[in-house]
């Protein structure tokens, strides 16, 4: 069975989406139908744009979605039965399945976006990645430290990334070091995503999903909340609202997937990190990336 696997936050380029631009005339007309969505010419920011401006998270995750959709569109789907996405992936993964249409969902990204920074610049927090440790340590140290940390993204085997409060998330780096771990990396970010922190930015995005409609799913998504398959479209919104304060359970939503059948994995979108997270996952399927 083939499933197909959207980005998160993380794989933007500049110069990304250009070439499926210049491809063909839908996917062009597609795509700069987005600058009149947004109100703004998000297309030259991903062609020739600084990278800076293309690490705003307001520009990030809609940049992320237009690739994704336009390269979904370039491969016609290639026949899936079932999709997942990555954190902000999961939004992608709802428009190959039929849930939501380009402009809806586009729209909910940049609104998600939007929320999402206003509630870092209101509450500055951090981000780390713990390499090579066993993830019930990593949720057993989090939840002794004083202050807001939590698991964020189960990536792969070995690698967790947990977010919350500064001075929390440096305290955890410093006991799970203690504790085994290879590396405890602050990351790049400028907010804890997928933490309680999050809590100002879900009921903004709670409202606009609500505003939005959904459709059945044609095929099911496996999403980030649950790991498991669905279809139902008053679930699949309390997920991605449940979503922005939860964890990324990356990991166990790809071995539910092979587990019910997938053989091949497909990334689409910009770059290759799901390709190399999945393999990490289960060594034995096959992993490949759209064009």
């Amino acid at each position: 069975m083939k499933a197909l696997v959207f980005p998160g936050q993380g794989s933007q380029f500049v110069g990304m989406g250009k070439e499926l631009y210049d491809s063909r005339k839908d996917i062009k007309d597609l795509m700069e139908s987005a600058n009149e969505i947004l109100g703004f010419d998000i297309l030259s920011i991903m062609f020739n744009g600084k990278e800076s401006d293309l690490k705003k998270t307001e520009v990030t995750q809609p940049s992320i979605f237009i690739h994704s959709v336009a390269a979904l569109k370039a491969v016609n789907g290639l026949g899936a039965e079932m999709v997942a996405g990555h954190s902000l992936g999961e939004f992608s993964a709802l428009v190959a399945n039929g849930v939501l249409s380009f402009d809806d969902g586009l729209k909910l990204v940049s609104e998600r976006a939007k929320a999402m920074q206003a509630a870092c610049d209101a509450n500055p927090s951090s981000m780390a990645a713990i390499l090579g440790l066993d993830d019930t340590k990593v949720e057993e140290i989090c939840a002794q430290i004083d202050g807001v940390v939590v698991p964020a993204n189960y990536n792969c085997p070995g690698q967790l990334v947990i977010s919350g409060e500064t001075a929390a998330v440096e305290e955890a780096c410093l006991k799970l070091k203690e504790a085994g771990a290879k590396r405890a990396l602050l990351l790049q970010v400028n907010g804890a995503f997928h933490s309680p922190l999050m809590m100002p930015a879900q009921e903004r995005l709670a409202k606009a999903i609500e505003q939005t409609k959904f459709r059945k799913a044609m095929i099911p998504v496996y999403q980030n909340i649950t790991t498991t398959a669905i279809i139902d479209p008053d679930q699949i919104k309390e997920n991605l609202i449940s979503q922005l304060t939860g964890p990324v359970k990356w990991t166990q939503s790809v071995q539910n997937m092979i587990k019910d059948g997938a053989t091949n994995f497909i990334e689409v979108g910009p770059g290759k990190t799901l390709q190399g997270l999945i393999k990490k996952i289960d060594n034995t399927v096959d992993v490949t990336v759209a064009i």
